[in-house]
C-alpha cells in the first residue's frame, strides 16, 4: 500500500519525532534507538537523527500539513512515548503538545495521562473499554457478534471447522494455523470464549505475516498491519500490544520491556515497511473460506513480502 510518509517529509518528521522524545533531558537511549531504526529501516534515509534538529509542535505541524502524514507521525511518537522508563509527565505533556498542534485527539493521550497519573490499572481499563468498541472490527467475518450475548448464536459447525484445520492439505493456511496452535502450546478458540471472533483473525494474521507469539513478534505484527492501513483499529491493536510488552500497563506483566534488547527496533521497523510494501490488508478476511488454499498462495494474493530474519 501506499506509503504515509514520502520523502519529501523524512526529515521533518524525523525532525518532529525527536522533538517528542526531547525531555528529561533528551531522549533515552531505546528512544534513539527508535528513530535511527525507523531512519534505517522504514524511512530508508541515511539521516543520522541525532545529527537533526528538533522540530517543534507548531512548527512541525506547519511542515507536516497533511492529516494523514501527522496522524502516522503522531502514531510514531506515542510509540516512542512508550519507550521511555519510567514514563513521566513532561513526556505525556510533551506528546500532548504535539497532538494539539496537530490538532489530533486520541485514546492513547488518555492511556498514557492515567498511566503516569493513576497507575497500571487505570490505563488498562483505558484500554480494554477502547478495545471493546471496536470488538466487531477485529473479529473473524463467521464468528462476527461471538460473546455479545444477544440472539444469533454463532453455529457449532463454525467451530468444529476451526477445531478440524488440522485435517487441511499440508501447506495450507488452514494447517499452518492448526500447527501454530500446536507448537506454541495454545489453546483453539472455543464457544466459550468472547473474544473467539478475535482470536481467530488475529492468529490467522499471525501465520500470513509469519509472526511468533512472543513479545517482539506481537509488537512487530502490529507494526506491520498499521504499514498495512494506518486506521484507528490497527492502531488500537498496535496500542495493545505495546501496552503488553513495552509499557507494561496492560495484563501487568513484569518482564522488561522487549524493544530494548538488541535488534528489536530493527525488527519492528522492518515489519512497518513490511506493511507498506503489502497490497491489501488481509488482517480481518474470510480466513476460514481461505483455509484450504497453499498458504504460500495467500500470501501473494495479498502482496506480503518474505519475512527477514
Amino acid at each position: 500500500m501506499a506509503r504515509t510518509v514520502d520523502r519529501a517529509h523524512m526529515e521533518p518528521a524525523l525532525a518532529a519525532l525527536v522533538g517528542s522524545c526531547d525531555v528529561d533531558g533528551g531522549p533515552t537511549d531505546e528512544q534513539w534507538a527508535l528513530v535511527g531504526a525507523l531512519a534505517a529501516g522504514y524511512f530508508h534515509t541515511s539521516l543520522d537523527p541525532s545529527a537533526v534538529d528538533p522540530l517543534p509542535p507548531e512548527q512541525a505541524a506547519a511542515r507536516l500539513a497533511n492529516d494523514g502524514l501527522r496522524h502516522r507521525i503522531f502514531h510514531l511518537m506515542v510509540f516512542a512515548e512508550m519507550c521511555r522508563h519510567p514514563l513521566t509527565e513532561a513526556q505525556v505533556e510533551r506528546t500532548d503538545a504535539y497532538g494539539r498542534a496537530f490538532g489530533i485527539a486520541d485514546e492513547a493521550q488518555t492511556m498514557a495521562r492515567d498511566l503516569v497519573a493513576r497507575g497500571n490499572a487505570a490505563a488498562e481499563a483505558d484500554f480494554m473499554r477502547v478495545l471493546d468498541s471496536h470488538r466487531e472490527e477485529l473479529e473473524e467475518p463467521a464468528l462476527a457478534h461471538h460473546g455479545d450475548g444477544g440472539p444469533g448464536a454463532i453455529p457449532p459447525e463454525v467451530f468444529e471447522r476451526i477445531h478440524s484445520l488440522g485435517d487441511c492439505p499440508p501447506g495450507s493456511l488452514g494447517r499452518a494455523f492448526a500447527e501454530f496452535y500446536e507448537e506454541n502450546g495454545l489453546e483453539l478458540p472455543n464457544p466459550d470464549d468472547p473474544y473467539a471472533g478475535v482470536f481467530t483473525a488475529h492468529d490467522m494474521t499471525h501465520v500470513i505475516a509469519d509472526y511468533a507469539p512472543t513479545g517482539l513478534d506481537e509488537v512487530a505484527l502490529g507494526a506491520m498491519q498499521i504499514g498495512m492501513a494506518d486506521t484507528e483499529v490497527h492502531w488500537i491493536q498496535f496500542l495493545g500490544n505495546l501496552g503488553v510488552h513495552e509499557a507494561r500497563f496492560v495484563h501487568h506483566t513484569d518482564g522488561p520491556p522487549v524493544l530494548a534488547a538488541p535488534g528489536a527496533m530493527e525488527v519492528v521497523a522492518h515489519a512497518f515497511d513490511r506493511g507498506s510494501a503489502t497490497r491489501h490488508d488481509f488482517t480481518v478476511v474470510d480466513h476460514l473460506s481461505l483455509a484450504d488454499l497453499p498458504l504460500d498462495g495467500v500470501r501473494s494474493r495479498f502482496g506480503v513480502a518474505p519475512r527477514e530474519r
